[in-house]
C-alpha cells in the first residue's frame, strides 16, 4: 500500500492473542476493502466467495463516483451477500453492525458520495 495510506498494518497484530488490535476506522476500511480477500485467500470459494463480495460492495460504496443503477443494484445484492455470510459463519459471529451494509447503498443514494461524510480526518486531527 502506499506511505500514509494507513497506520503501520504491523501495530495491528498481537500474535500473543492472535487479534487485531488498535486498529482506527479507516483502517477497518482499509482492512475490509483491500485486505481480507487476501488475509483469507486460503479459504474454500464457499467461504471466500461472501467476504470478497463484501469486501467489492464497500469498494465500490467507497469511490469517488457512484451510479444510482450501481447503488441500486448493490442495494438489491447485499442482502444476499449478507445471507452468504450467515450460511458460513456461526449466529454467535454476528453482531449489531453486520445490519449496517443493509441501509448503507440506500443513504449513499440520499446523501451521495460517502467520503464527504467520512469522520476520518477528525479523527486524525483529534488523535
Amino acid at each position: 500500500m502506499p506511505d500514509g495510506y494507513c497506520s503501520n498494518v504491523g501495530n495491528w497484530i498481537d500474535p500473543s492473542n492472535t487479534k487485531l488490535q488498535n486498529m482506527k476506522s479507516h483502517d477497518h476500511h482499509v482492512f475490509l476493502e483491500n485486505l481480507l480477500p487476501v488475509a483469507f485467500a486460503a479459504f474454500s470459494d464457499d467461504m471466500l466467495g461472501p467476504l470478497v463480495e463484501l469486501s467489492e460492495f464497500f469498494r465500490n460504496l467507497c469511490s469517488s463516483e457512484l451510479l444510482v443503477s450501481m447503488l441500486e443494484e448493490m442495494n438489491k445484492n447485499i442482502a444476499v451477500i449478507l445471507c452468504k455470510l450467515e450460511t458460513v459463519f456461526p449466529p454467535g459471529f454476528g453482531n449489531v453492525i453486520e445490519h449496517f451494509p443493509i441501509h448503507s447503498a440506500e443513504e449513499a443514494l440520499l446523501g451521495r458520495p460517502v467520503q464527504y461524510r467520512w469522520m476520518y480526518p477528525f479523527e486524525r486531527y483529534f488523535g
